[in-house]
């Protein structure tokens, strides 16, 4: 039979050659990676059954780069994190559904080939997981997304103290979210001024008209923050992670810009309303 080929990816020397030597003698194929762009150029460019990585090289979180890497490079791969903090169990969960097991360091070299092992002989009996940008997430949970957005309005005695009908109270929301999933997968460059949204515009003037006030609209904008990302956490395990913080940060700021451009045709909206009728 073939050798499982694993790529082992720890800053420490030591730990590189230690497991490397373990693994190699219960005749695994071993291809050891300092770094994290080391680990990513192999990646690249070979072919793997095994991911084994540390997940602080040195910074926290760099394992979960090379899991995504690995995710996307070759799907079928068994991804395994090892964590020198016990605490990191009880806190992996979302991180689980992106690596296969979190094994805390130190483990005795029968655990971890037994481990692997046992990991393999799975990974061969399932389908890989699928990966999805957010963009692609919440365009397929849009309605899904605006539903939770209404059952949450519903239950806001500040905003139902103005009775409408759920098609009225949420008929921003396509317009507004179709804007959103444009930016996520048109991404701007950190601190670059947000695109201009016609939609956040025309509801502005539609939320004067309606009899919303300021503070209103101000709690509607945050419940969307909260109905997005409660889709994302609905779709955690077909996240990419390695681009997780940079998609929230763009929807919070992309939730933020509308809610600015709304407010601003709303105060127009108002000013107008409040000049003179002329003869």
């Amino acid at each position: 039979m073939e050798k499982a080929k694993i790529l082992l990816v720890d800053d420490n020397d030591g730990v590189r050659a230690t497991l490397t030597a373990v693994l190699e003698h219960n005749d695994f194929e071993v291809v050891a990676a300092a770094s994290v762009n080391e680990a990513l150029s192999l990646i690249g460019s070979q072919t793997f059954d095994v991911l084994l990585s540390d997940l602080h090289m040195p910074h926290a979180g760099d394992g979960l780069t090379v899991v995504s890497a690995m995710r996307h490079s070759n799907p079928k791969a068994v991804t395994l994190i090892f964590s020198g903090y016990p605490e990191m169990k009880e806190a992996a969960a979302a991180i689980l559904l992106q690596a296969d097991e979190i094994l805390v360091k130190p483990m005795a070299p029968g655990t971890l080939v037994e481990t692997i092992r046992e990991r393999l002989s799975r990974a061969r009996e399932t389908a890989p997981r699928a990966v999805e940008s957010i963009a692609n997430i919440l365009e397929r949970e849009t309605q899904s997304t605006i539903q939770d957005w209404l059952l949450r309005a519903e239950l806001e005695p500040n905003i139902t103290v103005l009775p409408m009908g759920f098609e009225e109270r949420g008929a921003h929301l396509p317009a507004l979210l179709r804007d959103l999933i444009n930016r996520l997968r048109n991404p701007l460059p950190l601190g670059s001024k947000a695109l201009v949204s016609d939609a956040a515009a025309e509801h502005g003037v539609t939320r004067r008209r309606q009899g919303y006030s300021p503070a209103m609209m101000v709690e509607e904008s945050r419940m969307l923050q909260v109905s997005l990302f409660q889709t994302l956490q609905n779709n955690l395990h077909k996240v990419d992670f390695s681009l997780l913080l940079v998609g929230v940060m763009a929807i919070a700021d992309e939730v933020d810009s509308q809610l600015a451009q709304a407010m601003a045709s709303y105060i127009t909206e108002s000013n107008t309303d409040a000049l003179p009728v002329k003869a």
